[in-house]
């Protein structure tokens, strides 16, 4: 099969995913400039067709993989934000979190190193679907050009009614059974 047809039918799927994914979020924290949202099964099904075509993406904090698991097949963990366990914000009763700094050079040197490009087709994943979308435009922003968000991230959304109320059972890649575990593998972090 000529270069020529396989990129032609590598961007057929993905206009086709495109095209099909989770309509545009009704939340506009979960919103992108580019407009690309993948579910969370739409992302396990693009990655396992595409394999090293496609770059998939985690962008929680280390803690969170550790504490809550993250999704096999992921590529790489590049956390948005950085947790402060030195200081606390009031307002959400939580540690402080802060910008990763290093978020876009830490993604630039991982394209690099997978002799990628700005064209390739990115996954981004993070607990609900906000992170990515904010890593999705920082990306954009910088000149990546298909870059897709999964807007039910890897928890999902919280239940707005009945027994189940607050917690996240809604959506996203646990809910909906696919493959995730609580090993990590040092090279796929960035410490």
């Amino acid at each position: 099969m000529s270069r020529f047809i396989k990129i032609l039918l590598v961007s057929s799927i993905l206009s086709l995913a495109s095209a099909h994914a989770a309509g545009k979020p009704k939340s506009f924290e979960k919103q992108t400039l580019a407009e690309k949202y993948l579910s969370a099964n739409e992302a396990h099904n693009l990655k396992q067709q595409q394999g090293s075509k496609v770059l998939f993406v985690d962008v929680r904090t280390p803690s969170e993989l550790v504490f809550v698991g993250s999704p096999k097949g992921m590529d790489a963990n590049i956390p948005l934000v950085r947790i402060d366990y030195k200081h606390w914000d009031n307002i959400y009763s939580s540690f402080s979190k802060t910008p990763n700094l290093e978020f876009l050079s830490a993604f630039n040197n991982l394209i690099s190193a997978k002799n990628l490009t700005k064209d390739t087709p990115i996954i981004l994943l993070c607990r609900s679907g906000k992170r990515s979308a904010k890593a999705a435009n920082l990306l954009t922003s910088a000149g990546y050009s298909n870059v897709f968000s999964v807007i039910d991230g890897f928890e999902g959304d919280k239940a707005k009614l009945g027994n189940e109320k607050g917690k996240r059972v809604v959506n996203g890649w646990k809910n909906a059974g696919l493959p995730w575990t609580y090993k990590l593998e040092r090279n796929r972090l960035d410490l």
